[in-house]
């Protein structure tokens, strides 16, 4: 089923299945390249990396595999700095500082060269996939790489969003249901009206596109492989059900939360980053709630919160981590990278 089509022949892999390009350090090298050796697609989360890290990410995927692997960039966002905003996110966290022992109050930056750059080092590189959420780039943008071989990837959450994609000139496009762990991809209109299910999503998408389609958001294993392309897609990309695998770069407790957390317990929360994302209930998301309409938004409050999450992991204090998640946690897994596309590679009948 699905062994050979347009998203393995485009993307020369084995097995179309995608390992999201999750950002913050999931998508370690030897996760990218155990993926892609297994026949996969791994993808490196770029979205907040600088150009050094990048480039040293790149070299040592190159190191480790000579498979077909991708890079994910988010679509930058230049929100107004807002001081009054800025200075009641910081009144909120402030406590939860104090608990940490965190001293100071950041003050967010917003750099408008970072995704030309990122696009430069992927072009040098010539990294063989380009995936983009939060947005559609420019015509140009998309015609410079695929002038040189590469293919790029869009991230759609209606049929609208996708139809924009097809449209760019993108090669294929994910669509990314309800389900999904991690920051929403919606762009056009408001998240909560693109709020729609894998099983709704896949099959009006692939209806009303020309391009191939990839099914996202509560995929974990052959079950779910098997129910996408039987609405229509010709490939799945899978997060949450990677994060908890041995070559992931998430923390331990993340790990733990998503090994143990009940289906009911994950959220939409826009307190961490000021974009909507999907994670773990706890204690921080508990306590800003009440307070989301009035914090900031993407990028700015993620850069508020990046001392609160990055020390709650060192002082293992989970109550004040991102613990993204999708809604199928109960399948989630403790094995290799390589044993979990095996699994269903076995299951879903694609050897032979």
């Amino acid at each position: 089923m699905g062994k050979n089509n347009e998203v393995t022949a485009q993307l020369k892999i084995d097995y179309p299945i995608i390992q999201a390009g999750m950002a913050g350090g999931i998508t370690t090298p030897e996760l990218v390249a155990a993926v892609s050796n297994a026949g996969g697609l791994g993808t490196l989360g770029a979205g907040y990396m600088n150009i050094e890290d990048l480039k040293r990410s790149l070299q040592d995927i190159k190191q480790q595999t000579t498979c077909s692997f991708g890079v994910n960039i988010f679509i930058p966002e230049y929100p107004d700095i807002v001081e009054e905003e800025i200075e009641k996110a910081n009144h909120l966290l402030e406590p939860i500082r104090k608990d940490l022992h965190l001293d100071g109050k950041p003050q967010p930056e917003l750099s408008r060269s970072l995704f030309d750059h990122q696009l430069e080092v992927v072009l040098k590189h010539q990294v063989p996939v380009c995936s983009f959420t939060f947005g559609v780039p420019s015509k140009e943008v998309i015609r410079d790489l695929k002038k040189e071989g590469i293919i790029v990837v869009g991230t759609a959450t209606t049929v609208e969003e996708a139809l924009i994609n097809e449209e760019r000139g993108m090669d294929m496009v994910v669509a990314q249901g309800s389900e999904a762990g991690g920051h929403r991809g919606t762009f056009l209109n408001t998240y909560d009206s693109a709020m729609i299910g894998t099983m709704s999503l896949i099959p009006q998408v692939v209806d009303h596109l020309r391009i191939p389609t990839i099914a996202a958001g509560g995929i974990m294993d052959s079950r779910g492989f098997k129910a996408a392309f039987a609405l229509g897609a010709q490939g799945v990309q899978l997060g949450t059900a990677f994060v908890t695998c041995a070559e992931s770069g998430a923390k331990p407790q993340h790990k733990e939360a998503i090994l143990k957390t009940p289906e009911h317990d994950t959220i939409i929360t826009r307190a961490f980053s000021g974009k909507p994302a999907r994670g773990i209930a706890n204690q921080f998301t508990n306590e800003m709630r009440s307070h989301e309409e009035d914090l900031p938004g993407y990028p700015l409050q993620n850069s508020l919160t990046k001392d609160i999450r990055k020390e709650a992991a060192k002082q293992n204090k989970p109550q004040y981590m991102s613990l993204w998640s999708g809604q199928s946690p109960r399948l989630s897994q403790s094995i290799s990278a390589g044993e979990l596309i095996e699994k269903i590679v076995e299951q879903a009948s694609l050897e032979g």
